[in-house]
């Protein structure tokens, strides 16, 4: 039985319903994903799909499906991961596959934080060996961009619903505990809700509030996603009214000040 969550939601932009009504579902009863399971046609004989809606997908299924995973038999450290796992107790192997994922490296201890091409910036790359056979590392898709506009194109062949499909991962905070749900990849909307150029309630003008949505709604996918063994690892959203902004979520390096605050310690 998929799980239901309904809410109410009153946004605040201008020529947009006052109240909506947003049901979120967690998709169950998908078989545990093998390369060269066709994901698109696995989520449509789980659910109806709509127009508008949103399907949240995590990355892990997607790169179990497209075979982006790695034998720890097979991989042999170099002297940069050997010296890294040394000072954070981990398998040296692990971490070499967190060093070939990453394109920078931006502390390296107590913890591995780095980008990825995407332009990801997290812990071990994202590199993953929980739910997957022993002996087995997934990493993430390498272009989640693609992936995301890759199901959204093939729903809409199958459906001909007009969906959006957002790629999740789970990512620690700096000064929280506790993980939760990112956008690594989306297509059918813009990440970034600009509300630059409109009023507070007191009429000011707004100058830099822009708001992650992709990140809200991924956020809240992880809540029904779960970190364990709850096997759902495709959400529904619907009802979500659509919202007018633009793709920039990540800061460039010349705008990011901790990643510049980082390269000086």
């Amino acid at each position: 039985m998929n799980t239901r969550i309904f809410l109410q939601i009153s946004p605040e932009r201008r020529g947009i319903i006052l109240y909506t009504s947003v049901t979120v579902t967690g998709i169950r009863g998908l078989p545990l994903i093998q390369k060269g399971d066709d994901l698109p046609r696995l989520i449509i004989d789980k659910c109806a799909l709509e127009d508008g809606d949103i399907i949240c997908v995590a990355s892990t299924i997607i790169s179990k499906a497209k075979g982006y995973s790695r034998h720890l038999k097979d991989i042999v450290p170099g002297d940069r991961a050997m010296r890294i796992a040394n000072s954070t107790d981990e398998d040296p192997r692990f971490i070499q596959v967190v060093l070939d994922q990453a394109c920078d490296i931006l502390i390296e201890t107590p913890f591995t934080l780095t980008e990825v091409p995407c332009g990801h910036v997290g812990v071990r790359s994202g590199v993953d060996a929980s739910n997957v056979e022993d002996g087995l590392i997934i990493t993430l898709p390498p272009d989640p961009m693609y992936e995301a506009e890759e199901i959204r194109r093939e729903l809409k062949t199958l459906t001909r619903k007009d969906c959006g499909v957002i790629v999740t991962d789970t990512c620690g905070r700096s000064f929280r505990r506790g993980q939760i749900g990112h956008a690594i990849g989306w297509s059918g909307m813009s990440a970034i809700r600009d509300f630059r150029g409109d009023s507070d309630l007191f009429g000011k003008t707004l100058e830099i509030t822009e708001e992650a949505v992709v990140d809200e709604i991924a956020g809240f996918a992880n809540l029904i996603m779960g970190e364990s063994n709850n096997g759902v690892p495709v959400v529904l959203f619907r009802g979500i009214p659509e919202w007018s902004g633009h793709d920039a979520l990540y800061f460039s390096p010349e705008e990011d000040i901790i990643r510049k605050a980082l390269k000086k310690v």
